[in-house]
Formats: structure tokens, C-alpha cells, sequence
């Protein structure tokens, strides 16, 4: 395959007119999950819980793969297997230390789950694919309500837990002497991460979910302190990064988890060039303060 071959795979814009209008629900899907994805990406980033988002992915991808053999639907196979994942990590790993190794276990567990589901499926290759990398351009409408349904549901409770949940996560010393019970937040938080990682999972794939929650967030860290601005640069990040995806996917013949990770990648090299250069001129300004 030349290099002109290689072009039209990624990018080829016939029909793409025709295209765009047959994916509204698609572009609907994606924004809400990049709204989900943005403002859980926060918490996940302050608590240090990358490992654990994709510590619940292949457990929730086992629950997809599990669903697509029998026959039920994919989409709550990913939810039950989330959770469950969410729950044992939540319950038994309190420290981060035992998190880590809980992870450690249940990760292999959930991925050779998966792979044993996906050998035993004789259906189409396609949905297996699928699953690892996402296929959000095909969401019908029964399928669009159940992930608003969703991301509903997470969006209400991180937005009932949000300060005690950033008290505990700054300072967790602290908020356990003022009473705050942090034992049940974490646990309800990690329920709330299970379904924003299923959710997301239909976007990017079991394998590339971290795109979608960690990178955004990660990003809008770098450029800000401001809290209100960290969130809300956090979820267009997010939305930009899954509505352009999509955009471009329907332009090539790829899944669109590339064109996702891709978009979100370069997100966070332009917010580390721009903090780079703002730390520089801090520091220079420092100079020649001091040899004034």
C-alpha cells in the first residue's frame, strides 16, 4: 500500500454530504459522553486512578463480550461488567496500594474473560473489532437513550458528591477529621467511574479508553489552576476530541478511535507547549526581578 492508498483509507470525503445527516444520533452520543468524560476526568486525575480506569475497561469489556456471545445487549454487559469491577475495587481496595494490586489481578482476569467470549462468538468480526475499538458511528435511537439514560445518571451524582468528592481528593486528612465520609464516597464514586467507563468504552474501545477520560482532563490541568476553568476546558477537550473523531471517521474507512486519540493527543501536546512556555516567561520574569 502506497502512501496515496494510505491517505484514501484515513481520509476520503465522497459522500460525505450524503453521510453527515445519517449520524445525527452519533454526534448526540459523542457529546454527552464527552461531557461525561470531561468533568469524571477531573476526579480520576486528582485521586491518581488512572490505572484504575483501565483496570474496570477490560472487565467491562468482558461483560460486552459476554453479552454480544448470548446475544443480549452489548452496551449493559458493559455496564454490569463495570460495575462489578467497580464495586470489588471500590469494597477492597482502599489504599492505593492495594488498589494497585487489585487492579493488577483483575486486569489479565477481565482481558483473557474477553478474548475467551470473542473466540467462542460466531458472528460477525465486525462487533468483535468493535468492542476493543469502538463503533459509536452505528448508534440507533433505542441505543442513544440508554447512553443519555447514562450519562445522566453520572452527570446528577458527581454533581450531588462534587465538593465533599474535591474535599476528600485534595485533602483526605483533613476531610476524615471534619467527618466527611470518605469511605462511601469513594465507593459511590467508583460506581460513577464504572459507568463512565462503559460509556466511554463505546466510543474509543476497551483498549484506547483512557483517551477519553485521563487525557482531556490531564490537558486542561496543565494550562489552568482555576477549578471552574480546569472543568470546563476538561469537557470541550472531551467533546472535541469525540465529535471530531466522528467527523473524521466518517471521512475514512478506519474505527474512530483513532481519529479520537489522535484529536485528544494533540490537545494535550499544545496544552504542554503552552504551559512550558508560561512556566519560561514566569521564570525569566523572576530574573529579572531579582537582578533589578
Amino acid at each position: 500500500m502506497d502512501l496515496t492508498e494510505i491517505w484514501s483509507t484515513v481520509f476520503s470525503f465522497q459522500d460525505y454530504a450524503e453521510i453527515l445527516p445519517l449520524v445525527s444520533n452519533s454526534l448526540i452520543a459523542g457529546a454527552l459522553l464527552g461531557l461525561v468524560g470531561g468533568m469524571i476526568g477531573i476526579f480520576v486525575m486528582l485521586r491518581d486512578m488512572a490505572f484504575a480506569v483501565h483496570g474496570i475497561a477490560e472487565l467491562s469489556f468482558a461483560g460486552a463480550a459476554f453479552a454480544l456471545l448470548i446475544g443480549a445487549n452489548v452496551v449493559v454487559g458493559s455496564l454490569v461488567g463495570s460495575v462489578l469491577a467497580s464495586l470489588v475495587l471500590g469494597l477492597m481496595g482502599a489504599a492505593a496500594k492495594d488498589r494497585n494490586s487489585i487492579i493488577g489481578v483483575l486486569m489479565p482476569f477481565g482481558l483473557g474473560l474477553g478474548i475467551l467470549f470473542l473466540a467462542l462468538y460466531q458472528g460477525r468480526s465486525a462487533n468483535k473489532f468493535g468492542l476493543l475499538t469502538g463503533q459509536i458511528v452505528a448508534v440507533d435511537t433505542v441505543q442513544l437513550g440508554l447512553l443519555a439514560v447514562c450519562s445522566l445518571i453520572v452527570m446528577v451524582a458527581l454533581l450531588a458528591m462534587w465538593r465533599p468528592l474535591t474535599f476528600i481528593s485534595v485533602d483526605p486528612a483533613v476531610a476524615a477529621a471534619r467527618g466527611v465520609p470518605a469511605g462511601r464516597l469513594s465507593v459511590a464514586f467508583m460506581v460513577v467511574l464504572g459507568l463512565a467507563v462503559a460509556l466511554s468504552i463505546q466510543v474509543v474501545g476497551a483498549l484506547l479508553v483512557l483517551a477519553l477520560l485521563i487525557t482531556p482532563a490531564a490537558a486542561a490541568i496543565r494550562v489552568t489552576s482555576n477549578p471552574v476553568l480546569t472543568v470546563s476546558l476538561s469537557v470541550a477537550f472531551a467533546m472535541t476530541s469525540v465529535v471530531g473523531g466522528i467527523l473524521l471517521a466518517l471521512a475514512g474507512s478506519l474505527p474512530i478511535s483513532p481519529y479520537v486519540t489522535t484529536i485528544s493527543f494533540l490537545i494535550y501536546v499544545v496544552c504542554r507547549l503552552i504551559a512550558w512556555r508560561r512556566d519560561r516567561v514566569r521564570h525569566s520574569e523572576k530574573m529579572a526581578a531579582v537582578a533589578a
